[in-house]
């Protein structure tokens, strides 16, 4: 993966009022937290940090921090927005090592026209994003898997993933991830009918 840059200035006052004067000066307030280190107020740019959060990773994009002239390793922890222009207000960014693994979650989806859907079968997703574990720089943008083979009343499980090397699924092997199933419609249809069958015949 690769790392996205932050710079970030250590900051002296902390509350309400100082954090409002920041943002009319263009700045947010930021807190930098994690293993080793104590907590640490920053001014980050709200431009630089919206840049990071829209590229393929989102939250869990690797970032290299420059913090009044030392290097950091961080992920999003949190973030405050506006809830009318969710513009950044606030951010949490957690202290991070390549040589830690940490666990997070990544985007998950279906590719592929599996063979159950050309019968008329629907795909059933049970999940959209899977919860990983690996070092910070193995963490995928998501996970794709191809259902072109499967066929109706197939599953897709854990076990059938392709994963990167270092990163697991913080899921049971067997828990089943998406499946093809017979339209309701169409099995309403074939109850209905049975019903009749079994019932007495309809008059004409």
């Amino acid at each position: 993966m690769e790392k996205q840059t932050l710079t970030a200035e250590v900051r002296t006052q902390c509350g309400k009022g100082p954090a409002r004067r920041l943002r009319m000066q263009g700045k947010i307030p930021a807190v930098f937290y994690g293993p080793g280190v104590d907590a640490t107020p920053l001014t980050i740019s709200p431009a630089d940090i919206i840049k990071i959060l829209r590229g393929p990773h989102g939250r869990n994009a690797l970032i290299e921090m420059d913090i009044n002239g030392t290097t950091e390793l961080a992920l999003v922890r949190d973030l405050d927005q506006d809830p009318v222009t969710h513009a950044p207000l606030h951010v949490d960014l957690y202290r991070v090592s390549l040589d830690t693994p940490i666990d997070t979650h990544v985007p998950f989806e279906f590719t592929g026209r599996a063979v159950g859907l050309q019968k008329g079968g629907v795909l059933n997703v049970t999940t959209r994003s899977l919860p990983v574990r690996a070092t910070p720089d193995r963490i995928p943008a998501q996970i794709v898997h191809d259902i072109s083979e499967l066929d109706m009343h197939e599953a897709v499980t854990v076990s059938d993933l392709q994963l990167p090397e270092g990163l697991t699924v913080s899921l049971p092997p067997k828990r089943t991830l998406g499946i093809i199933v017979e339209p309701r419609r169409a099995v309403a249809e074939e109850s209905d009918e049975a019903e009749t069958a079994e019932g007495e015949t309809p008059e004409e």
